[in-house]
């Protein structure tokens, strides 16, 4: 019978290494796993965390080991390539750091035992993810297991997988259950016992037999109906050897139907049931991504209690547990492959096995409707090569798996037209207009736009948010990094995604803050913090909040601003956000009134004086906080960036005139500003050899010139400093804004 013994324990652990040890090194670290090596520095900014090989070694005895014929070492994730030596022998390496893959090590095993491990989260030009905005967490980041077996068995070796797949289909009120097993030495006088169980542990039907394929039929079927009813089956096969069991498996499964509508958006067991929801990175603060089955619980529950409909789970294969986790409480999945940002054509079979493993290894999870083959990988315009890659792995998802569709998430700059978003069946879009450029009005009328000229394509929003530190303000902007400025930029999107049910999906970008070391901005670097909730998990940000108040049947009530308590205002608007119909504020006791709102957003002028205790009542729930009238403004509520060149309040901005601090659009739309802007054009184009100006490998075309409109000059000039050629300095920046200082702003229409 299969055993499976968890090898997490006591691992030696060193960067230092030049080859493989011949016995246990004394001198190297203890770690337990999971473990990552980039845990403190890969979250810190600057881009200079570790990146190359770390060796794990672990000694072991034969006889720790369980009787068994076949002994399999399984390493549920290693990023990003990884080698197994046994002995001093190499067993096996494997190139992908986000999946389960095996190896056989029965026959090199001796009376004592060396395991050794390298893994590599190195550059290099074969091995997705190379360019992206996460931090690449180096080391052997989950479980590692030893599964004994016998000589027969179900399969361990293709792609990680299970050796168990089962495809549901409804047929009327019944589910014709087809189960495929996979067997290593299958040989005569070997039977398999199928058996599908209900939530209880019942058995609802089962047969025994030779075949590896067969088909079993529920009865009055108990559909899977997301969050409404997540109902799982548990489909079981035992390997029957002289009437011993020898080997088994089990999975679960849903039945369900799903479809993806141009129109009405994604329909569940033939009901429209909006996709609402996130995307998320599986890392922590401290901890990188090794994380515990704890971790991902409460990522789940917070999830859960914002009432979401819908997880991307960006940008690769998460832990199997949370895909477990996923169908228990009925979340419906993206699941997608690091295919990110970059094409490299030395990469393409790296693709392919990554998507093998993917659906090998995910085929059987209910909560999982689309598999996406790549993300932003169009940044640059799409060439031959990179056409015909995402056909290659669009054709694979359809072959492996008749019952999925398949999904890509495209960035801003690719143009509606481009020839790669015919290939999947359904597309998405990340969008961030009102944050990178553009304005939040923006974002609605272009999927109108996109929804009238291809009105078969079904189109979503794969990505969109904005960032928000403790930094607090009462005239937000676009830009500021406030905690105010996105819960104002998260209302206005909601509002816009949500009336409109032809969207298929919309995910916010991000449920959590997540370590980017290359992030310097913000004022707390190495991260991105576009998360609803904070990288630790210990604060949820006011947008949070609007989410719930749409999305969860949960009554509630929540005050806004809570971190924000001085303010200079003789009368200052406070927020609120609740699920319930009406909503009543009481000021040091005193009502401030009701009032209902139908968007879920109450908005209230409070006088401020003195210290103010506010209460906010709806129903029977309460919320409060405090505000305090200071005579200057708090610095403490400012962003002050890490490292800037220049910070916006160092900027003269003199009544009347133009500075560093205004709108492009603003800018440009007076003649002097034009012509100002015409005159650095060379230096914007980066060397141009075309005459056209471009960013990061594409083009910056009416669409893009759009979205920067909304940018500030210096923000504008900030963030592009990274993304071309041209580089300005603080001198540079300040001579602008002197010639800038002479022209009149326009008149507001």
């Amino acid at each position: 019978m299969r055993k499976i013994l968890n090898f997490n324990s006591k691992w030696a652990f060193t960067k230092q290494a030049t080859e493989i040890p011949a016995a246990l090194p004394m001198d190297w670290v203890w770690v337990n796993l999971p473990h990552s090596w980039n845990a403190i520095d890969g979250q810190d900014g600057d881009n200079d965390y570790f990146r190359g090989t770390g060796y794990y070694a672990k000694s072991f005895a034969r006889t720790d080991l369980p009787e068994s014929d076949r002994y399999y070492l399984e390493i549920n994730g290693a990023n990003s390539s990884a080698a197994v030596y046994l002995n001093g022998k190499k067993l096996c390496e494997h190139h992908g750091g986000y999946s389960t893959w095996r190896v056989d090590m029965t026959d090199a095993l001796e009376l004592n035992n060396l395991l050794v491990i390298t893994v590599d989260n190195s550059a290099n030009e074969t091995v997705y993810p190379q360019m992206a905005d996460f931090t690449f967490y180096g080391g052997l980041y989950r479980d590692v297991n030893i599964i004994c077996v016998n000589n027969s068995h179900f399969d361990l070796d293709y792609y990680g997988a299970p050796g168990i797949k089962i495809t549901p289909e409804i047929e009327g009120e019944n589910a014709k259950v087809e189960i495929e097993t996979f067997i290593t030495n299958n040989k005569d006088g070997l039977s398999v016992h199928y058996a599908i169980c209900d939530k209880e542990g019942n058995v609802v039907c089962e047969t025994t037999c030779a075949d590896t394929k067969v088909n079993l039929t529920i009865g009055n079927a108990h559909l899977w109906n997301g969050k409404k009813d997540p109902y799982l089956y548990t489909a079981k096969a035992e390997l029957v050897c002289d009437g011993a069991v020898i080997d088994n498996v089990s999975a679960r499964f849903g039945c369900r139907t799903f479809k993806i509508d141009p129109e009405n958006g994604f329909i569940l067991n033939g009901k429209e049931y909006p996709l609402r929801g996130v995307s998320r990175h599986q890392d922590r603060w401290g901890v990188g991504n090794a994380l515990l089955p704890e971790h991902h619980r409460e990522d789940m529950e917070l999830i859960c209690e914002m009432g979401a409909t819908t997880i991307r789970l960006a940008h690769y294969q998460h832990a199997q547990y949370f895909y477990d986790l996923c169908d228990e409480k009925g979340l419906v999945i993206w699941a997608e492959i690091p295919y990110i940002s970059k094409h490299m054509p030395t990469g393409r079979e790296n693709t392919v096995s990554q998507m093998k493993e993917l659906i090998s290894q995910n085929y059987n999870h209910a909560s999982i409707v689309v598999w996406g083959l790549s993300n932003e990988i169009g940044i640059g315009g799409s060439d031959d090569d990179l056409l015909e890659n995402h056909r290659i792995l669009n054709d694979l998802c359809h072959e492996m798996d008749k019952t999925r569709l398949t999904t890509v998430a495209a960035v801003s700059m690719c143009k509606m037209e481009d020839p790669y978003l015919t290939i999947p069946d359904v597309v998405s879009y990340n969008h961030y207009f009102g944050w990178y450029g553009g304005e939040t009005d923006m974002n609605g009328p272009w999927f109108d736009k996109f929804h009238k000229t291809f009105p078969n394509k079904p189109i979503g929003c794969s990505e969109y948010g904005c960032e928000a530190l403790n930094w607090h303000t009462s005239t937000p902007m676009q830009g500021d990094y406030t905690e105010e400025y996105q819960a104002y930029y998260h209302e206005e999107l909601i509002k816009q995604f949500f009336s409109r049910k032809y969207m298929w999906a919309t995910h916010v970008w991000n449920m959590f803050d997540f370590g980017a070391d290359a992030r310097n901005e913000g004022g707390e670097n190495g991260q991105n913090h576009k998360g609803l909730v904070t990288f630790d998990r210990k604060y949820k940000k006011d947008s949070f909040y609007a989410y719930k108040a749409w999305l969860s049947d949960d009554p509630f009530v929540h005050l806004c601003g809570k971190r924000y308590i001085d303010r200079v205002e003789d009368v200052t608007k406070i927020t609120v956000y609740s699920n319930l119909p009406e909503v009543e504020l009481f000021a040091n006791g005193v009502s401030l009134g009701k009032k209902t709102a139908e968007d879920h957003f109450f908005y209230f002028d409070v006088p401020n004086a003195g210290t103010t205790e506010l209460c906010a009542k709806a129903g029977e729930y309460t919320d409060t906080s405090v505000i305090r009238k200071v005579d200057t403004f708090n610095e403490n509520y400012r962003l002050k960036e890490k490292g800037a060149i220049l910070n916006w309040f160092d900027i003269e901005a003199p009544e009347g005139y133009l500075s560093l601090n205004d709108k492009m659009s603003d800018v440009i739309s007076t003649l002097q500003g034009k012509m100002l802007f015409m005159s650095l054009a060379g230096k914007l184009m980066g060397g141009s050899k075309d005459g056209k100006m471009k960013a990061a490998g594409f083009e910056v075309g009416p669409e893009m010139m759009a979205m920067m409109g909304g940018f500030t000059v210096l923000r504008l000039f900030t963030l592009m400093g990274g993304m071309m050629d041209a580089k300005f300095t603080k001198e540079d920046l300040l001579a602008l804004n002197a010639k800038l200082n002479k022209i009149k702003r326009p008149k507001k229409k």
